[in-house]
C-alpha cells in the first residue's frame, strides 16, 4: 500500500512561465540519467511506472511536477550527464534547472540520485552546489547498492559521506532489493514537513 494513495502526475515544464504554482511544499529529485532515478522514485512513492523507467538514459527532459499530497510535490529533474542529447538541449536544461533553483520558494529539499559504484561525480557536485547556493537540504541516494558487496558498498557510502562532510546526509539505496525505501521515504517527509 502506497502511502501516497492520491499521488498523480501534474504537469511537464520545458520553461519557467510553464511551472506549477509556486505554492506548498515540494522536495526535488535530481541525478545522472543512468543512476537509477525514476526506479528510485516508484520505490519511495511505492507506486508502479509512477515515474516512467526506460532501458534508454536520458528519457526525463523536462521538469516532471507530481503531486503527493494536496499542496506537497515531488519534482523530478532532468537527467544529467550521460544523456544522448545536442549541446543546446543540454545548455537549456542548465538554464532551465538553475531558474528552476534560483525561483521556486515551495522548494524544501533535493534528493540527488547517485549509483554507488560511480560515487560523486562533477555533475554532482553541480547539483549540491545549486541546491547550497539556494540553502537546501541536500540528502543522497546512492543507489543499486545490490551491485557490489556489503563491504564495498559500506566504504562507498563512508567515502561519500567524507567528502560531503555536513553539506549532505547519504544512505545506500537498492530500489531491486527495495534496500533503504523506509530512510529515504523518511527523508522526503522530513524534508515537506520543514517547509510547511
Amino acid at each position: 500500500m502506497s502511502q501516497y494513495p492520491d499521488a498523480r502526475f501534474l504537469k511537464s515544464a520545458n520553461a519557467r512561465s510553464q511551472f506549477v504554482a509556486d505554492t506548498g511544499t515540494e522536495v526535488a529529485v535530481a541525478g545522472r540519467s543512468n543512476a537509477g532515478k525514476s526506479s528510485a522514485i516508484n520505490v519511495i512513492v511505492n507506486r508502479r511506472q509512477f515515474a516512467r523507467t526506460s532501458k534508454t538514459p536520458g528519457r526525463t527532459q523536462l521538469v516532471n511536477f507530481f503531486e503527493l499530497r494536496d499542496g506537497q510535490r515531488l519534482v523530478d529533474l532532468p537527467g544529467y550527464g550521460f544523456a544522448r542529447v545536442s549541446d543546446s538541449t543540454r545548455r537549456h536544461w542548465g538554464e532551465l534547472l538553475a531558474e528552476y533553483f534560483e525561483s521556486r520558494h515551495s522548494l524544501a529539499g533535493l534528493i540527488l540520485i547517485v549509483d554507488i559504484r560511480r560515487r560523486l561525480r562533477d555533475y554532482d557536485r553541480q547539483m549540491i552546489a545549486f541546491a547550497e547556493s539556494v540553502g537546501l537540504p541536500i540528502h543522497i541516494l546512492l543507489t543499486k547498492a545490490d551491485k557490489l558487496k556489503k563491504g564495498q558498498a559500506a566504504a562507498a557510502v563512508l567515502e561519500v559521506r567524507k567528502e560531503l562532510g555536513d553539506r549532505a546526509t547519504a544512505q545506500q539505496f537498492s530500489a531491486l532489493k527495495r534496500q533503504g525505501e523506509q530512510e529515504a521515504r523518511e527523508v522526503l517527509e522530513r524534508f515537506l514537513a520543514a517547509h510547511s
